[in-house]
């Protein structure tokens, strides 16, 4: 499939999940942002479908990808992809190369998993919603 450069409707590339405003909600996420737990007061704010960020390498103890398992807590789908997939602070580089390395619970029963190429995922992920 070749890199498309603008994503279907209800994805939104943000490069900082500090964008995320009000007319997000509802929608898919993909951010540029790392998944540390500094973003779940953003996520929060703005009830998305589901959150994409970059997991940054992981971290010490896991701290790359901190915000999934506390966005699972609150009934938010959230995965990261590859920092090796995708430039950190870049969604377009996500949306168009990125590969997923880490889903929460909620975006495992969208149907996401590791190894996953993010823009064909979401193309499932969004379809679903439009025949729902």
């Amino acid at each position: 499939m070749p890199a498309q450069s603008s994503p279907p409707p209800g994805v939104v590339l943000l490069d900082s999940v500090t964008q995320t405003a009000a007319e997000h909600a509802g929608c898919v996420v993909v951010t540029g942002s790392h998944a540390g737990r500094s973003v779940v007061k953003y996520a929060l704010a703005v009830p998305a479908k589901l959150y994409v960020f970059n997991d940054a390498g992981f971290g010490k103890d896991g701290a790359g990808i901190a915000a999934l398992a506390e966005l699972e807590s609150h009934g938010i789908a959230a995965v990261a992809v590859a920092h090796t997939s995708a430039r950190i602070g870049e969604a377009l580089d996500a949306w168009q190369h990125g590969v997923l390395s880490a889903v929460n619970g909620p975006a495992r029963a969208l149907g996401l998993a590791p190894g996953q190429r993010l823009r064909e995922a979401l193309v499932r992920v969004t379809a679903k919603c439009e025949g729902s």
